[in-house]
């Protein structure tokens, strides 16, 4: 416990770690699932308070004071443990407990809030708190690497024994250690691991520089075999955002030399073969909206949905949670009533849609006009931040994160790695410089020069 109080660190990528665990058989009708990684983000909570506590009751005087007291001026100010820059996260904070009080079941919607404040806000706010130096900032995304590894070569294993989860009749989609009922856990985790070693390719020199890009062209084998379209889609534009902060004229070249070879496989002599599995489900990107399969139509219904739910609730939404209440009398009539999940932990279960894939309309149904903009702005202000202050791999892990909510939600076990990552990048943005340089070279997560 001492060594979690001087690098309180530890406890998020402890978080972040016990991810890792298997999940073991679940059974959706028991409803909220607490796993060891909630336990340990709810002690990092705790721990963060503390030391921030802490730090406030012990703040070294002003400079003027210390003159005036004879004493002499420190060297360099210490920074607050909390920054300015925190405050981002209370209109989210504000937004969903409004949304709370304005609904019709208030004692529905508020484990809903609660869950809502630990994910967008509490743990966050604590893994700012923790990440202060080089130091922190390498021990999460170490775990964010270690994790997305050992998830990927689960998945791996998954795919190649026919051990995984069920996808057109056969057990070989890859899905980690987080099974069938959290279908995008082990995409996530891979994906974040990969943008965190890309960013540490293009910010290191020599074999370290080649280790970090071998290791993310790894975890690109396991993301594949994820078989998740949105997963790839929001990878590839957040690898061009990673390359353009670092280096537009780099992020030019690839694009050019992307689009080239994408033109040389479409218009290959292979292109009329019958394609496998793999190449299958990356055609079927390009059939979304002409010949959606039914996982994407039942989407689209879902998405009318919360839409339908928030013209009658505009301004605060219908409150946290009640989507699932409301969804029968709002869906359209060619909503499905579940997805079909099965691998050999969970067996055959029928996954109920009780959300609309898309964290923003689910933000708009259920918390209205005043949650979606809180939460609009919270990550629109980190990602003008990242930017701004050159952070490649903040940039990179909030665009994927924020082309993932345009077809996925919160929910399952890989939320609260969710969670740390944005504590991640809010704690990169607003300490650029004790976060992002080890002298004078950038480190993984780091400034761009």
């Amino acid at each position: 416990m001492r060594a979690l109080f001087r690098r309180p660190s530890l406890a998020a990528a402890a978080t972040v770690l016990l991810t890792c665990l298997p999940a073991g058989r679940q059974d959706l009708s028991s409803g909220v699932q607490v796993t060891a990684a909630d336990v340990a983000s709810l002690l990092l909570i705790a721990i963060a308070a503390t030391v921030a506590l802490a730090s406030r009751l012990t703040r070294p005087l002003p400079v003027r004071a210390l003159a005036s007291a004879g004493a002499a001026a420190p060297a360099r100010a210490v920074p607050a443990v909390v920054p300015v820059r925190a405050l981002v996260l209370a209109p989210v904070a504000g937004a969903a407990g409004i949304a709370m009080l304005a609904s019709p079941d208030v004692l529905t919607s508020m484990p809903g809030y609660v869950r809502y404040l630990q994910v967008f806000v509490l743990v966050p706010l604590a893994v700012l708190v923790a990440v202060r130096d080089r130091t922190d900032t390498l021990i999460v995304g170490g775990a964010l690497v270690g994790t997305a590894a050992l998830q990927g070569l689960v998945g791996c294993v998954q795919a190649v024994t026919g051990t995984g989860a069920s996808y057109a009749g056969e057990r070989v989609r890859a899905v980690g250690t987080f099974g069938a009922l959290d279908i995008m856990g082990m995409a996530s985790v891979v994906s974040y691991g990969v943008i965190v070693l890309l960013a540490a390719g293009l910010a290191w020199r020599g074999g370290r520089r080649a280790a970090a890009l071998g290791g993310a062209a790894l975890l690109c084998v396991p993301l594949a075999l994820s078989l998740s379209r949105g997963a790839w889609l929001a990878l590839l534009g957040a690898s061009l955002v990673v390359l353009f902060v670092h280096s537009r004229a780099l992020a030019a070249r690839v694009i050019l030399l992307g689009a080239a070879a994408a033109t040389v496989l479409v218009l290959g002599p292979g292109a009329g073969s019958d394609p496998d599995l793999l190449g299958r489900r990356l055609a079927s990107i390009t059939s979304v909206v002409s010949h959606p399969d039914q996982s994407v139509s039942d989407r689209y219904s879902l998405w009318l949905t919360a839409t339908r739910i928030w013209l009658d609730h505009p301004l605060t939404g219908a409150g946290p949670r009640r989507f699932a209440e409301l969804r029968d009398a709002y869906a359209p009539i060619e909503l499905s009533s579940g997805s079909d999940t099965d691998d050999p932990v969970n067996g055959f279960q029928r996954m109920p849609l009780l959300s609309p894939h898309n964290m923003y309309l689910l933000t708009l149904s259920e918390q209205g006009l005043l949650g979606l903009a809180a939460l609009g702005a919270c990550l629109g202000s980190m990602a003008w931040w990242a930017v701004r202050a050159a952070v490649p791999a903040a940039a990179g892990l909030l665009a994927w994160q924020g082309i993932d909510f345009l077809y996925g939600d919160v929910g399952g076990p890989s939320t609260v790695v969710m969670s740390v990552v944005l504590g991640l990048v809010l704690s990169l943005v607003a300490r650029p410089p004790a976060t992002g340089w080890a002298g004078e070279v950038p480190v993984a997560l780091g400034v761009a020069r």
